[in-house]
């Protein structure tokens, strides 16, 4: 089993160990529930990070809560889970209600926004939240402020010029800030070979002179030792990083999308068999760290967690009408 070190927090490793297992639990069935409403008609849009959820669940763990700030990106629904975002708050926003901590049912699922736990509401624009990291960064350096600012990516961002742009920002200032690339191997449905002519992601920061690494995205050990560490090194002042966690989406991009059209099955069914919360349960029951019935139990307690969630959440207020033009124009009293 790949060694961490212990959290800082005074948790024991295989106490963290079991909270990441369950975490990434939780979150895989928020995305296959997502995609099942979508089917059943109840949802009319769904994004899902299915297959991400060891690089997800293992780099949030590395971050202090509401001390740093983060800029997730789409398919992060298991950075929500760590970050304390219900099952019930994700389903408030996939049905797009007025509760819906996200937007107030104002936009579409999975573009987060929690205040409380600093996470930046973001656009639908790709790359768009990546010069938003550096400014934050750059606001907390000029301040002195022990923070550190996250912000997470498909490897197709990295094609856009706010990617570059925010870099070399991060690099002149040396700022406190990680780049954190999910790279699964598809910007919709065009491969890593027809974006980039590098092998890998971490290899742009060179230009940058900005140390950068690729790690397994599917061991959730893995990602976590290697965002801590960086966290740590940022938090220290010694700048900005690229990390580059390899896993796959084993599922379409979107609801909407045909994934058939464009990856074979033959490579699905592969990466399938390296399915990252397997692995893990895997790891854990050798250690001993985690009995085969506990891992059942949980299993169930999730799916059961998910099913109440989705009761409440569709029986939620929707917006009012009157609402939809607030946050548009200015209203009569002087309020935004």
């Amino acid at each position: 089993m790949t060694r961490i070190h212990q959290p800082e927090s005074g948790i024991r490793a295989t106490d963290l160990h079991r909270r990441m297992y369950r975490d990434m639990l939780l979150a895989r069935e928020i995305n296959d529930r997502m995609l099942i409403l979508n089917r059943q008609g109840r949802a009319a849009f769904a994004v899902t990070g299915t297959g991400h959820e060891a690089a997800q669940v293992g780099s949030a763990h590395a971050l202090k809560r509401g001390v740093d700030w983060v800029l997730p990106y789409y398919r992060d629904t298991g950075v929500m889970v760590v970050l304390g975002m219900s099952a019930e708050q994700i389903m408030l926003s996939l049905f797009a209600k007025a509760d819906d901590p996200n937007s107030g049912g104002r936009q579409m699922p999975n573009h987060w926004s929690f205040p409380e736990q600093r996470v930046v509401t973001r656009s639908s624009v790709i790359g768009a939240n990546l010069p938003h990291a550096a400014g934050i960064a750059y606001a907390s350096k000029l301040r002195g402020l022990d923070e550190v600012a996250v912000v997470y990516f498909g490897e197709g961002a990295t094609a856009q010029g706010d990617f570059h742009e925010a870099l070399n920002f991060s690099a002149i200032h040396q700022l406190p800030v990680l780049f954190f690339c999910e790279n699964n191997g598809y910007a919709i449905s065009e491969t890593s070979e027809k974006q980039m002519s590098v092998r890998h992601v971490a290899e742009r920061a060179r230009g940058y002179d900005i140390p950068a690494s690729t790690v397994d995205g599917n061991d959730v050990l893995a990602v976590h030792q290697e965002m801590r560490w960086s966290v740590e090194e940022a938090r220290r002042g010694h700048g900005p990083k690229l990390i580059e966690a390899k896993t796959y989406r084993l599922v379409p991009h979107t609801s909407s999308d045909d994934d058939r059209r464009y990856r074979p099955r033959a490579e699905v069914e592969e990466w399938a068999r390296n399915d990252p919360i397997d692995r893990f349960r895997t790891r854990l029951i050798e250690a001993g760290t985690l009995a085969d019935e506990e891992g059942e139990q949980w299993a169930a307690e999730v799916r059961e967690e998910v099913d109440q969630a989705v009761d409440r959440a569709w029986a939620a207020a929707d917006p009012a009408a009157e609402s939809a033009l607030r946050h548009v124009f200015r209203e009569a009293d002087g309020s935004p």
